[in-house]
C-alpha cells in the first residue's frame, strides 16, 4: 500500500513543487517589501490577490491607502522584479475591495470588531427614533403661511434640525413661486 506522500510525490514533480513555493514566498513578500519601501502600515489595510500576466493584482480596503501605494508603485514594481525575476513581473494594479485579509477573508478579530462597532449604534438608534409625523406638501403649507416644521422630530440636534426646516421652507417657496 502507498503512502499519501508516495501518491503526492507521484503527481508533483520536484519542479511544480519549486514553482509552488516560489508562488508562497512572492504572496507571502507583501508585508516585507511594503515595510522595505517606507509604507508598512499599508500591509494591514492591502495584500496580493493575484499574479495575472504578470501584473500583481494589489487589493486595498480604502482610497487613502491606494493613493499612499501609488506613491511608492514604482519602488514596490522594482522590488517585485528583483526579488521574483522568474515571475517576469511587468506592472503592478491597484484595486479596492471589501477586505484586506488575502482571499477576501477577514480575520476573526476583524469581522468582530466590525459586529461590535456596527451593533451598537443600530441598537442606540432603535431606542430614539421616532417616527416622523406625517408632512404636508410644501405647497400646502407655504400656501397656508406656516413654516415646514413637521417630521423633523427625530433630528436631536437642534441646529441642524433649524437648518433643515429653512432648507425645507426655501424649497417649498421655490416650488410655490414656480407654479
Amino acid at each position: 500500500m502507498k503512502t499519501a506522500g508516495d501518491i503526492l510525490s507521484a503527481l508533483f514533480d520536484e519542479g511544480f513543487v519549486k514553482k509552488a513555493q516560489g508562488y508562497s514566498k512572492f504572496f507571502d513578500s507583501w508585508t516585507d517589501i511594503t515595510a522595505k519601501n517606507g509604507i508598512a502600515a499599508a500591509a494591514g489595510h492591502s495584500h496580493i490577490k493575484d499574479l495575472d500576466r504578470g501584473i500583481v493584482l494589489v487589493e486595498m480596503d480604502h482610497p487613502g491607502w491606494k493613493q499612499i501605494i501609488q506613491t511608492k508603485q514604482s519602488k514596490l514594481l522594482n522590488d517585485f522584479r528583483r526579488r521574483f525575476p522568474e515571475l517576469d513581473i511587468s506592472g503592478i494594479s491597484l484595486m479596492l475591495g471589501s477586505a484586506s485579509a488575502p482571499g477576501g477573508r477577514q480575520s476573526e478579530s476583524q469581522s468582530a470588531a466590525e459586529t461590535e462597532t456596527t451593533e451598537k449604534p443600530v441598537a442606540q438608534t432603535a431606542q430614539t427614533y421616532e417616527p416622523p409625523q406625517e408632512q404636508p406638501s410644501g405647497a400646502e403649507s407655504a400656501s397656508q403661511g406656516e413654516p415646514v416644521t413637521r417630521g423633523y422630530g427625530a433630528v436631536k440636534d437642534e441646529d441642524f434640525r433649524e437648518k433643515l426646516i429653512k432648507l425645507g421652507q426655501t424649497i417649498a417657496d421655490r416650488e410655490q413661486s414656480s407654479k
